[in-house]
């Protein structure tokens, strides 16, 4: 759901001369599922191991006692990310100057809030 509404917000961030980039542990053959599934125009990057997302501190385990419920519902993290850690990014907005500088961020450990993409647009018109 949150990608689809960036991807309904793109005009609105492009417009304000930024490029909207997500990146994810899925597997490239994965996050091109995902992205054509969700008709998505922007890149998505493949984060092997979290290593991008563990440089910002963004990374936790699925505990043993969740696994079962993610298998539940269909969701094979060993396939998906390509590896057995059972590794998950935290999901984060950063948005980035072109001076390689963080002007914005926002992350919380509850995966159901997420920043909403008018807040990104109304931060790129404040730089």
């Amino acid at each position: 759901m949150e990608l689809a509404a960036l991807q309904r917000h793109l005009p609105e961030i492009e417009a304000q001369g930024a490029k909207l980039v997500t990146i994810t542990p899925e597997t490239p053959d994965n996050s091109l599922s995902t992205k054509e599934k969700n008709e998505l125009t922007f890149e998505v990057l493949f984060d092997e191991g979290n290593k991008v997302a563990e440089s910002y501190g963004l990374v936790f385990e699925l505990s043993e006692k969740l696994r079962p419920i993610y298998s539940k519902f269909g969701i094979d993290l060993e396939k998906s990310n390509g590896d057995s850690t059972f590794r998950l990014p935290i999901p984060a907005t950063y948005v980035i100057k072109t001076d390689n500088t963080v002007a914005y961020h926002f992350a919380d450990a509850d995966h159901t809030k997420r920043l909403e993409p008018a807040e990104v647009v109304r931060v790129l018109k404040e730089l």
